[in-house]
């Protein structure tokens, strides 16, 4: 009888043991992780331990609920805060193994504590990722053992460990090592990862290391280096594949080309050619990193300033006009005055008599200030004192105008308009434009659906009935050089041909316009890829580091800075003296009109005479034999 009890109080000590040890580890555990934590816990335990469990993690404040391993696993909603507490002793774990593989529950942000296993049997024929956070409790004799488990790529069968924490009943954690992907699991021991890349010109291959034709593939090219130094963070090899573009959308199958279609695919883990975010892409790879200065943009020479004014009503202020159109009156009016005194004065009437002398005619008056504001003098001018005063201070003020007027005018033909700024003012400007040859160009322009730039390619880019203006970028810098054009090209490719072939006063009046509003391009892995997390922080490292900032250096180029500026000046085009040539004609127009109004008066006068001559040799004829008659 004692010995009965003696064992029943043994087991019933060990029950409560047994009991305190799962409720005490599990709850220090979730507090070491130190993080907001609801906790689903798929065990067959008694109900006292899984009562005791939940009562224990609910007095810490954390929400746990219990299900049975034979019930559906769900998905939680809110995914970074979701723990799985999972007993692997009980018969139907398995089951809740696939579910959760299914739905992919082992991937980042979840987190899973499996109890009840002595080995990693469990988990045969399951991908652990680099990136998973698969706990798991082993019972030794003196004391438990914590360990993460995962694999380095799925075609792997051993799995790695990372010893997490060691747990005694007495004394709790012993040391607790907070496992972070980032910091524990960088070192892949070799792993060949796939990587596509993209290449527009099969010579690219034979230049991705020694820096040379910078222009073409230049996005491939610092990404080439820049993911070298990657996989050496990580300590992997790669298996390369290289596609012509970057891949866009079927509208029928919905499956993507090129680089996007390998990473959907699962064909590829990494996309080694960085390329731009659109929406559609988003749900079908993970951005990780902006690695390039890539920018694309139109180009284009500054117009000169009569493009789109008329100069030469520039060169004075608004009032400056006023008072020189006042000046013109008041010296006319002053001129006439004098002039009218001169000619009806009887001492100057009998001196001027004989001379070359300005007479008071109001046209005579005006053609004289015509002459003055010209500077180009005239044939007739006034005799007396008060006449030459005012026709030396007219000149004179004149002059100063007329020296101002001309040195201004000499600037502004120089000078380029900055009217040209978005993408509305170069549509309804005279800019031709063209876009270079290249994938992604046709695609943003093609299925552009915003109404400015839908109208620029249709009208501009590619008019019906014509060939569109796509071009080699050769071909379309040398078109910017010869002005009236803007030509859409990835920057630093438009700058290197600028470089080469610009001379340095055409480099100061180039102007940019963007076209595709996009944010820099970004390196993408492919959709949920458990590498994700040590790629970002291994490319943000390499970015501090500067190497990023050494390879776009030196295959980028930047913008020329214009050392030139107004020591240079150009010959001056018909458009330039429009307004000129359009006063001319104008003038000339006039003299016409009054020419033949001067001659068809003349032909009316002499109809006139005539018919007065006519009808007074008529009246002297009849006078004449009235009288004979008589």
């Amino acid at each position: 009888m004692l010995l009965k009890s003696s064992v029943l109080s043994f087991l019933l000590f060990f029950k409560f043991s047994f009991e305190k040890e799962i409720t005490n580890i599990i709850t220090d555990f979730v507090k070491q992780e130190r993080s907001p934590t609801k906790i689903t816990a798929y065990v067959c335990w008694p109900a006292s331990i899984t009562l005791g469990l939940l009562k224990e993690l609910s007095a810490n404040c954390y929400y746990s609920q219990a299900r049975s391993v034979k019930s559906e696993l769900q998905y939680p909603q809110i995914e970074e805060h979701h723990m799985f507490l999972l007993d692997a002793a009980c018969e139907g774990s398995k089951n809740i193994f696939l579910q959760a593989l299914e739905l992919n529950l082992f991937n980042q942000p979840f987190r899973w504590l499996i109890w009840g296993t002595s080995n990693n049997s469990i988990f045969d024929n399951v991908y652990l990722g680099v990136d998973s956070k698969v706990y798991v409790i082993r019972k030794n004799d003196l004391h438990y053992e914590i360990i993460s488990v995962y694999k380095y790529a799925e075609n792997y069968t051993a799995f790695v460990e990372n010893h997490v924490a060691i747990w005694t009943t007495s004394q709790g954690f012993l040391h607790f090592n907070e496992v972070s992907t980032p910091k524990n699991r960088t070192d892949l021991m070799g792993t060949a990862l796939r990587i596509a890349y993209v290449v527009t010109n099969n010579d690219t291959l034979n230049h991705l290391w020694d820096y040379r034709y910078r222009e073409i593939d230049s996005m491939s090219k610092v990404n080439w280096i820049v993911v070298h130094r990657l996989l050496e963070f990580v300590n992997a090899t790669s298996i390369q594949t290289f596609r012509n573009t970057w891949g866009y959308r079927n509208a029928t199958t919905h499956q993507y080309t090129g680089i996007i279609g390998d990473m959907q695919r699962g064909d590829a883990e990494l996309g080694g050619s960085s390329f731009f975010f659109t929406i559609d892409r988003i749900g079908i790879v993970d951005y990780i990193a902006t690695t390039t200065q890539s920018y694309m943009k139109f180009i284009f020479r500054a117009p000169p300033l009569t493009y789109v004014t008329n100069v030469f009503t520039l060169p004075f202020d608004t009032y400056v006009w006023y008072c020189s159109f006042a000046l013109v009156g008041i010296v006319l009016v002053v001129l006439y005055g004098i002039v009218m005194w001169e000619w009806k004065d009887p001492v100057f009437k009998e001196k001027i008599k004989n001379l070359q002398s300005l007479r008071p005619n109001i046209l005579d008056v005006f053609l004289f200030e015509i002459g003055a504001v010209t500077q180009q003098g005239v044939d007739a001018e006034p005799r007396s004192s008060a006449g030459r005063i005012a026709t030396i201070f007219t000149f004179l003020a004149l002059m100063f105008l007329y020296t101002s007027y001309s040195a201004n005018i000499v600037a502004l033909l120089q000078s380029t308009t900055d009217s040209i700024r978005t993408l509305e003012d170069l549509l309804v400007s005279r800019i031709a434009l063209g876009v270079e040859d290249i994938v992604y160009a046709h695609y943003y322009f093609e299925n552009a659906q915003e109404p400015i730039r839908k109208t620029i390619y249709e009208q501009k880019i590619a008019p019906k009935g014509q060939k569109p203006n796509f071009m080699t970028a050769l071909e379309g810098i040398k078109r910017v050089q010869q002005g009236s054009f803007a030509f859409h090209i990835e920057l630093s490719t438009g700058y290197k041909l600028v470089n080469e072939i610009f001379q340095e006063n055409e480099k100061c009046s180039l102007k940019e316009i963007e076209y595709i509003n996009l944010i820099p391009p970004w390196l993408a892995v492919r959709k949920n890829s458990t590498y994700k997390e040590i790629f970002k922080v291994g490319l943000k490292k390499i970015h501090e580091a500067g190497i990023q900032h050494r390879e776009n250096s030196k295959i980028y180029t930047k913008r020329p800075v214009c050392h030139t500026k107004g020591s240079n000046f150009g010959s001056v085009g018909l458009i330039d003296c429009y307004a000129a040539f359009l006063i001319f004609g104008i003038g000339l127009g006039c003299s016409v009109i009054l020419m033949i109004l001067e001659k068809l008066v003349k032909i009316y006068h002499d109809n006139k005479l005539h018919q007065n001559i006519v009808v007074m040799a008529a009246q002297n004829k009849f006078f004449e034999d009235e009288f004979i008659c008589k």
